[in-house]
């Protein structure tokens, strides 16, 4: 019988790839998305569409705030940056990393987790190819997995509840390879952080270079840059 999981889906090329690596490993995946505020909320629709496509049991959207907190481009009317060098996206957090965003997003998870007598969750964070946010990095899924472990009832029962991490070790290359494989469609991803009226990608913040590097290095073209060239 298939295990279910709550998949968390922002509609990014890392989390629709996370989502079909649930569904290679026979979960059911429940797919969580979050209106939470971000300039960038044609991901939305991406999300909508991978979790159509991907066949996820159920998908739903919850609509959170953190535009009220700021202290992020993303959430806030601050300037993306664009056009930065590989060392510059490295030498330190960047404007776009949004304070305690996937804290947030996990405790969601592991709720509606609970609902549904799920123990599984599934997270498209990287440490790799990215831009250095804290809560990407695998200390900081064991700490919060060990958390969970203790404040939930199946933990307490000795179920244990395990947060998958399958991209957090992986080149962008490797994760669009692997996405690749399991049929996901690029095309229908955004992961630019200031896309344009029509959700083309800008190509230039970090997010838009480190993904069409990840195509350019497997020497494919980003399908979603294709589909906006004409």
């Amino acid at each position: 019988m298939a295990r279910r999981a709550v998949v968390l889906l922002s509609g990014g090329l890392d989390s629709a790839t996370a989502l079909a690596v649930a569904r290679a490993e026979k979960f059911e995946p429940y797919a969580m998305s979050f209106d939470y505020g971000q300039r960038h909320r044609v991901e939305l629709q991406r999300a909508s569409d991978q979790a159509r496509l991907q066949k996820a049991v159920k998908y739903i959207t919850v609509n959170i705030n953190l535009r009220q907190f700021g202290g992020s481009a993303l959430t806030s009317d601050a300037a993306v940056p664009k056009d930065r060098t590989e060392g510059e996206m490295e030498a330190e957090i960047p404007i776009t990393y949004v304070p305690a965003r996937n804290t947030v997003f996990l405790s969601y998870a592991l709720a509606w987790a609970e609902v549904l007598g799920a123990l599984d969750i599934f997270i498209g964070v990287n440490a790799v190819d990215y831009s250095g946010y804290p809560d990407c990095r695998p200390e900081f899924i064991t700490a919060y997995e060990e958390m969970a472990n203790l404040a939930t009832r199946a933990g307490v029962e000795g179920k244990g509840l395990t947060i998958h991490t399958p991209l957090i070790d992986l080149k962008k290359s490797e994760i669009i390879a692997l996405g690749l494989a399991k049929g996901v469609d690029y095309s229908l991803t955004s992961s630019c952080y200031d896309p344009s009226a029509d959700g083309g990608p800008c190509r230039r913040c970090d997010s838009c270079q480190i993904r069409e590097k990840g195509f350019s290095d497997l020497g494919l073209q980003d399908p979603l840059v294709k589909k906006f060239e004409g």
